[in-house]
């Protein structure tokens, strides 16, 4: 248990680095350049997904042995991108159906998201406790 938490933890400071990107980003595209709040939303999320990649298959999640690096980062941009698919919708439905402020919404959309993509890191990329010591 005392594992599960320092990796809830761990993945927490690499969420909240992510999410500072994510959000600084979204907010400077729309704000500044006038960019579509779902489009801003779309760059700045896979902008974010690049360093997430990086941050947590280095200091998160332990590398599964006998997976390659490529196909680790395929199920991570899958993973990734349904993420997208999630983080959209909520963004659309929270702007468009109950007229809240995308700034706001994009705060709802990423705990929603947040949840999808620790449970299926942990599911498909995680080898556990079977690899100690083998950080990605």
């Amino acid at each position: 248990m005392k594992k599960l938490i320092a990796q809830l933890m761990k993945f927490g400071v690499v969420g909240v680095i992510a999410f500072i990107i994510d959000y600084g980003l979204l907010a400077l595209l729309t704000e500044a350049f006038g960019v579509n709040y779902l489009v801003s939303a779309t760059i700045s999320f896979t902008v974010s997904v690049v360093f997430n990649y990086v941050a947590s298959m280095r200091y998160v999640f332990t590398h599964k042995e006998g997976m390659s690096r490529r196909r680790e980062f395929i199920i991570f941009v899958v993973l990734s991108v349904i993420g997208l698919g999630i983080n959209n919708a909520c963004m659309w439905a929270g702007v468009e159906l109950l007229s809240v402020h995308y700034l706001i919404t994009k705060i709802f959309a990423t705990a929603v998201v947040m949840v999808w993509n620790f449970v299926t890191r942990k599911i498909f990329l995680d080898a556990g406790d079977g690899a100690q010591g083998q950080q990605a």
